[in-house]
């Protein structure tokens, strides 16, 4: 069946991937370093599932934002503010490839053209599959969506919680990491600022 217009086609995954060569050669190397027996029953087949997990997990590598858009921007008169909120998200820390995850706030004002509702989480995860740093994450998101639109103004907000705080290091379970990047009339119209601020809250 042909894959949806817009939609990235997915990579197949073989037995000779060359991610799955690295990890059966280094994972066993790991599993010893940390005296872990890599002969161990339930450890057989974890280097597999670890390289096809890492592959899901950094897909936004072998994608971009042109191809998840696809056809999906579209001429409007519109010019009054659109908010996709609570959006999901999941990504990898590039410090300790350990996950962060928790929801980003989306907004946008018009400028003759609107962006199909299901491109923009489309677009978080392009960036979000891959090393990230929230604050990166959270500018990249909002930059593609000036360029893709010209839009009167671009808002985004990531609240997050990271396992690299959570489970190592200072170790506070209940920390959250909020980043945010304004752009346009967002950044500069202090009145748009607090009215997107308060529909998000």
């Amino acid at each position: 069946m042909a894959a949806k217009k817009g939609t990235p086609p997915k990579k197949i995954q073989t037995e000779d991937d060359p991610l799955i060569d690295l990890s059966k050669a280094m994972l066993p190397l790991v599993f010893e370093s940390i005296h872990e027996d890599p002969k161990r029953e339930g450890l057989q087949d974890t280097p597999k599932r670890y390289a096809r997990s890492m592959q899901f997990l950094t897909s936004g590598y072998q994608t971009s934002v042109k191809e998840v858009v696809g056809r999906g921007i579209f001429s409007a008169e519109s010019s009054e503010m659109v908010i996709v909120k609570d959006i999901e998200l999941y990504s990898l820390c590039e410090h300790h490839m350990l996950p962060f995850f928790g929801k980003a706030h989306v907004a946008y004002i018009p400028n003759k053209k609107i962006i199909g509702l299901s491109k923009i989480p489309r677009i978080l995860d392009v960036y979000a599959r891959r090393l990230q740093v929230q604050e990166r994450l959270t500018a990249q998101v909002a930059d593609a969506l000036m360029k893709l639109l010209d839009p009167i103004g671009v808002a985004v907000v990531i609240e997050a919680a990271h396992f690299c705080m959570m489970m190592r290091g200072v170790e506070k379970q209940n920390s959250k990491t909020i980043t945010s990047a304004m752009r346009g009339d967002f950044y500069d119209n202090s009145t748009t600022r607090k009215e997107f601020l308060q529909l998000i809250k």
